[in-house]
């Protein structure tokens, strides 16, 4: 496929005449009036060229309602992203009317089926793409190599106790805080004298359970406070309250529950799983390469999807 380039350029009208009299008023302008004298992108932004393959052209409009599901770094990487995106819609459904193809939509849940074009679209693919079913030797592989992500979560089990401030002003906060250091002065590290000031002084429902959050994951509580908890031993109490949208939190650790090693039978299931989907990944993407390169394309340079999945076994690309 040829390397397609393109320049962008902007719409720019004479220069006005600088003596007296005026110009005159321009005429009433259509409903459509903000689009460029050439009737192509909206005036101060650039004319986007046309897209087309094998002769068919992709609407400038089917490509503006595309960007949204393509957004970039600027109007021009999603209008980009979003006409490649199209391009390779259009050739799928191409192959997928060369093989005689017949939409048959299915259902994708809540109710919901494909469209034919989507149905086509998926049946192409199913017909091109046949990935190999990997073998228990490389899920082996893959787990040695990535044995730290076969794990159980690091479980937490905090506790807390929330002064929430009187108001939003600053003498308010000031005051919360006050009060969740003094509440630190009195505990210290008693887990009974922790419990009895969160039944009768937090803010949270948690006080009915001496301010317990129970088991908790990485990710489950509000970041400060998360961050706060992970940094404390067993059965401390942090020294400092911390401050967080709700208010000033007391926290304590009581239990940390390091996350353990999975064994290979229980996740074999899983890394298949995720090699299946990775082979998938590299055919479709060698399939929408040559429908590419056998088709005459205009407007935008697909570049093929990168197959360059790295190596599962130092965990790029899985």
């Amino acid at each position: 496929m040829s390397d397609v380039r393109f320049v962008l350029t902007t719409s720019r009208g004479g220069a006005a005449p600088r003596p007296p009299p005026p110009a005159p008023e321009p005429p009433p302008q259509p409903a459509r009036s903000s689009r460029g004298g050439c009737g192509g992108a909206p005036v101060g932004r650039p004319l986007m060229p046309v897209v087309r393959v094998n002769g068919v052209e992709i609407e400038p409009e089917a490509i503006a309602q595309e960007t949204q599901n393509h957004p970039g770094a600027d109007a021009q990487a999603s209008w980009e992203a979003a006409a490649r995106a199209l391009v390779v819609r259009e050739l799928l459904l191409t192959d997928a009317r060369v093989r005689g193809l017949t939409p048959d939509p299915e259902s994708v849940g809540d109710g919901r089926y494909e469209t034919p074009e989507e149905s086509l679209v998926r049946q192409a693919l199913e017909a091109a793409v046949e990935p190999g079913e990997p073998s228990d030797e490389e899920c082996r592989r893959v787990y040695e190599g990535l044995q730290a992500r076969f794990v159980t979560p690091t479980l937490f089990e905090p506790a807390h106790i929330l002064i929430e401030p009187g108001g939003d002003d600053a003498a308010a906060w000031s005051e919360a805080e006050a009060e969740a250091r003094a509440i630190i002065e009195l505990v210290g590290d008693s887990r009974p004298a922790f419990a009895e000031a969160a039944a009768a002084r937090s803010a949270c429902p948690t006080k009915n359970q001496g301010g317990s959050l129970g088991q908790i994951r990485r990710g489950e509580l509000v970041e400060e406070v998360q961050n706060a908890i992970e940094a404390l031993a067993e059965g401390e109490t942090r020294a400092e309250p911390v401050r967080s949208r709700f208010g000033w939190h007391v926290v304590r650790l009581e239990r940390k529950i390091p996350g353990r090693a999975l064994p290979f039978e229980v996740v074999h299931d899983r890394i298949r799983d995720m090699l299946e989907a990775r082979a998938w990944a590299i055919g479709a993407a060698q399939y929408v390469a040559e429908l590419a390169d056998a088709a005459q394309i205009e407007g935008v340079q697909v570049t093929p999807p990168d197959a360059g999945f790295g190596s599962c076994a130092d965990g790029t690309g899985c």
